[in-house]
């Protein structure tokens, strides 16, 4: 009997996890009976949740052992607040002394809570300096992307930190989204109604195609975890290099070209056809195996 594929991008953090990782192995820190929620949303009268709106805990996945994070989007849209964000860096700072296969960071959020503002913010500061910590120490850290809310404000500079970034067609990963953008530039800038836009400037097909991106997906989490295993053992065959200047230079001077390059690019069209796309507006409906495929360079 054939069993449909759980789809990511709807499924709750909770159920990315337990299907991302191998049957029975997740075992929870800072339980749902802890209650461990933000006093900031309380005090506003604001509704709150029993974890603060991310669960985080340790796991095996195809045999390797990982600390594993999942954010969820469907409460105040992921964002980062003092417990939330609190979570998120313990879990990291146990990587170093747990020192896991990697550490996954399930991103699904528009950033930091307006609620929270300046508590948020600290949080996603610190969060940033863990993850380099962490991949300092020689622990890689993958962000995992492919929820509602995608990868934006702070938590999408976080993730550009990572290691490695799996992503589906449906993920997206930016500093301000589209309706930011908007509100403060006007409609002409950029029309967050234009779904099609969106995705062409923020999406998953086109984050692959800028390197942002290491693996594209299917939004299914049998998917994400087939390339999260891959990674796993590529990473396990080899120790994360440490970080010096000549590669941090290196990198900054990549990017610089990549910025010049596409300086005058309004619309991921143009992305698209440099990567060699001859059907343009054919590109959001090509499977995710024949898109990998083509910028592979393989028939």
């Amino acid at each position: 009997m054939n069993v449909k594929p759980t789809c990511y991008f709807e499924a709750s953090a909770r159920t990315r996890i337990a299907k991302l990782v191998d049957p029975d192995s997740f075992s929870e820190l800072c339980p749902p009976h802890l209650r461990h929620s933000s006093p900031h949303l309380a005090r506003l009268n604001a509704p709150v949740a029993f974890d603060d709106g991310v669960m985080v805990g340790r796991a095996l996945l195809a045999g390797h052992p990982v600390l594993i994070a999942g954010q969820e989007g469907k409460f105040n849209g992921g964002a980062v607040g003092e417990v939330h964000g609190a979570k998120l860096c313990g879990l990291l700072e146990r990587a170093l002394s747990e020192r896991p296969a990697a550490v996954l960071l399930l991103v699904d959020s528009g950033g930091v809570r307006l609620h929270e503002a300046n508590a948020g913010l600290i949080a996603i500061s610190e969060l940033m300096r863990a993850v380099l910590r962490t991949e300092e120490a020689g622990i890689p850290v993958f962000a995992l992307i492919g929820g509602s809310c995608g990868a934006f404000g702070g938590m999408g500079i976080v993730t550009l930190l990572c290691t490695e970034v799996v992503i589906s067609e449906q993920g997206r990963i930016g500093l301000s989204g589209p309706e930011v953008i908007e509100t403060v530039k006007g409609v002409d800038e950029f029309d967050s109604r234009d779904r099609a836009l969106v995705w062409r400037i923020t999406g998953g097909k086109l984050r692959r195609v800028l390197g942002d991106a290491t693996r594209l997906v299917d939004d299914d989490i049998a998917s994400f975890r087939a390339a999260t295993a891959e990674l796993l053992g590529k990473h396990a065959e080899r120790r994360l290099p440490a970080s010096d200047l000549a590669a941090l230079t290196e990198e900054h001077e990549q990017l610089s070209a990549r910025a010049r390059r596409y300086d005058t690019a309004r619309d991921g069209r143009i992305v698209f056809e440099e990567a060699g796309f001859t059907e343009l507006e054919s590109v959001a409906l090509m499977p995710v195996d024949d898109f990998n495929r083509h910028l592979e360079g393989t028939p």
